[in-house]
């Protein structure tokens, strides 16, 4: 294993994008996807997760819950993170295809980032319904925005606490199609069962400014229905499901969906 060597800007930015798919408490060196990397980065484990807890003291997201990083971020460090945040629709995708061609992955295949079990290579999911996926570099996008996403909420439905990873979805707040700039922000991202992502989607629920579930009228005039009782009904008020150092989705795209999605009527 490599000791002492610079960092370089490509290293940084694969280890940039395993930043963003695990939780602060996950940045640890016995942690499966910090051992996995450091393997194919030919460095220990203990520098990949110093790294990521430097980097974690540039994070502004981290600093709203009160969280505080190393304060050992080196000058290329910050330029990474600005340039990562800056242009996260070109500089996104190609940490994601550096991450796949360090772990061996093609074209039609996902890395993923599992914090529990470490990095795996599957299948690239269906695009969703809101875009035609037309080459890699939004694939690799949109693989990125459902692992961090899902990540972010411990692998969980934010709802149900439902734990299937196949039956949940990386849910945008703001839509793909009319908000290009904040379409890879986890901050924009909810994680949700198939069916309550589909009722996001159509305005049958939303969360109000406490992050408590709303129904919609149509859906409240329906809980005698015992689905709907059961799906819904069951959850409503409740406050949304999260890890205490997840991001929290931001209030004003909430509120947005809220104002311009949510059936009122």
């Amino acid at each position: 294993m490599a000791s002492g060597k610079r960092w370089t800007r490509a290293e940084l930015l694969i280890v940039l994008n395993l930043y963003h798919k695990l939780n602060f408490g996950q940045m640890d060196h016995r942690n499966p996807a910090v051992i996995d990397l450091a393997g194919k980065l030919g460095r220990t484990s203990g520098s990949i997760a110093m790294k990521l807890v430097n980097l974690a003291s540039l994070d502004p997201a981290l600093g709203l819950r009160g969280i505080r990083g190393l304060q050992g971020a080196s000058a290329l460090d910050r330029t990474v993170w600005e340039e990562f945040n800056t242009h996260p629709a070109d500089v996104i995708p190609e940490t994601e295809e550096a991450l796949a061609a360090l772990f061996d992955a093609t074209s039609t295949e996902e890395i993923e980032v599992l914090p529990k079990e470490g990095i795996r290579i599957g299948r690239m999911p269906p695009a969703g319904p809101t875009t035609i996926v037309a080459n890699t570099k939004l694939r690799r996008g949109q693989s990125y925005f459902r692992n961090v996403v899902l990540n972010n909420f411990g692998g969980r439905c934010g709802i149900t606490g439902l734990p299937i990873r196949e039956l949940l979805v990386a849910s945008h707040i703001l839509p793909w199609g009319g908000h290009e700039s904040e379409r890879l922000n986890v901050r924009n991202g909810l994680s949700l069962s198939r069916l309550h992502d589909a009722a996001f989607d159509r305005g049958l629920i939303s969360f109000g400014e406490d992050l408590r579930l709303l129904l919609s009228p149509q859906l409240e005039r329906e809980l005698p229905q015992r689905s709907v009782a059961e799906n819904f009904g069951a959850y409503a008020g409740e406050s949304l499901k999260y890890p205490d150092d997840a991001v929290l989705p931001d209030m004003s795209f909430l509120a947005q969906h809220r104002a311009t999605t949510f059936r009122k009527r």
